[in-house]
């Protein structure tokens, strides 16, 4: 729940970022959950800050915090969720989605494949790390 709560703008993307995560989660084999706001809780927990936008460097942060490192949840919650972030990761949307990006404006845009992901951010501007 808390790792739906920092990725969300917007509480209306609470249930489409939780199915991408379960659906992340109950493949054979599970992805990593790659989470960006892992990566910002990791670099706050080692003295590093937040950022505006993690970088390829961040992602090799030593942490149990960095789910581009490591498989599955984190060893605990980043935030302190909503009520309705909870309600997100209990009920999530029912979707096939696996990527999600944040346009600069803040919208979420969801895929089913890594091409379709890799193809809107070059449409929207969104070229990934740096």
């Amino acid at each position: 729940a808390s790792l739906i709560e920092m990725e969300a703008k917007y509480p209306a993307d609470y249930k489409k970022i939780s199915s991408v995560f379960h659906n992340r989660l109950n493949l054979d084999p599970p992805m990593m959950l790659q989470c960006d706001a892992t990566i910002q809780y990791a670099r706050i927990y080692q003295g590093l800050g937040r950022t505006t936008a993690v970088l390829n460097k961040d992602l090799e942060i030593n942490s149990p915090y960095n789910t581009y490192r490591n498989f599955g949840l984190p060893p605990g919650p980043i935030c302190s969720p909503r009520v309705d972030a909870i309600e997100a990761a209990l009920y999530p949307e029912e979707t096939k989605y696996l990527y999600f990006f944040a346009t600069p404006d803040g919208v979420n845009i969801y895929n089913e494949t890594f091409e379709g992901h890799l193809n809107d951010q070059r449409k929207y501007g969104v070229s990934g790390f740096n």
